[in-house]
């Protein structure tokens, strides 16, 4: 039985483009022993040249192309003081009733910018990435980075979680994981600590930012490893390998509570470039 997929992407840069086309060529190299019936986009034609050109991708491999402008729906409810809960709910009600005739079996966040609705989280199965190993930080991808630089890490990663109405804190799927200490990571940390011996990691982030080396180098292996993650989990659960059971994962007929490490494969993938 072929794995029916959703994808809800807002297109907001390159990188939405290229996941979406990553994973479609997964699925036609049959990698992934499913297909994408439908991707929804919370943008219309028009409001980004990012979301166009995902668009018009889609458009390129006759999947059908669902559409719900946010900026669009209720900007009054949306704007008013205490009613964003409210303003939420009607809007993922719409797209719930848009979305449900392709009856995915799984739906796949994929740079999707908005919180989705409790409601939502209960009704359909949708998994979403974040940047840290399950028990990690919390946060935007910048500022997992920086509480890893913080805490003086070892290691870092990225997971394939469910989404709950909590945010960021679903059960963990799969994840990967990789050092940040040993090999060019060193000299980078031994700079670092020198910075912060003379400031503080405060003024670091307002002088430097994003551009700080240590930063960007483990911003750069855990994006390496984010599409093979993606990928890899959807083949797994395409198969049958990781079956999800409610909100329980199970690697064949073994809970996982943890999630499933997918190290080996993804590491697999990244010798092959």
């Amino acid at each position: 039985m072929s794995f029916n997929l959703g994808w809800f992407s807002t297109g907001r840069d390159q990188a939405a483009v290229d996941l979406f086309t990553t994973v479609q060529s997964a699925i036609s190299e049959g990698v992934i022993a499913g297909r994408i019936s439908f991707v929804f986009s919370n943008r219309e034609r028009g409001e980004s040249t990012w979301s166009d050109r995902l668009f018009d991708a889609v458009q390129r491999e006759g999947i059908e192309l669902l559409h719900l402008s946010s900026k669009g729906f209720k900007p009054e409810l949306r704007r008013a003081p205490g009613r964003l809960d409210e303003w939420r709910t009607e809007y993922h009600t719409k797209v719930m009733e848009l979305v449900e005739p392709y009856r995915a079996d799984l739906i796949v966040l994929a740079g999707y910018m908005l919180i989705v609705s409790p409601e939502m989280c209960q009704r359909l199965r949708m998994i979403n990435l974040h940047p840290a190993v399950p028990g990690g930080p919390k946060g935007s991808w910048q500022e997992v980075i920086w509480q890893l630089m913080e805490a003086r890490a070892t290691e870092a990663g990225a997971m394939i979680h469910l989404v709950t109405e909590v945010l960021d804190e679903g059960p963990p799927i799969s994840y990967c994981t990789f050092p940040i200490r040993g090999g060019k990571f060193d000299s980078l940390w031994g700079s670092f600590e020198q910075k912060v011996a003379r400031g503080s990691l405060q003024e670091i982030k307002e002088t430097e930012g994003e551009d700080e080396p240590l930063f960007c180098q483990i911003r750069s292996e855990e994006l390496a490893r984010e599409f093979p993650l993606i990928v890899s989990t959807l083949k797994n659960l395409s198969t049958g390998r990781i079956r999800l059971r409610g909100r329980e994962v199970f690697l064949g007929e073994m809970p996982r509570p943890g999630g499933i490490c997918l190290n080996e494969e993804i590491e697999k993938t990244l010798l092959r470039r």
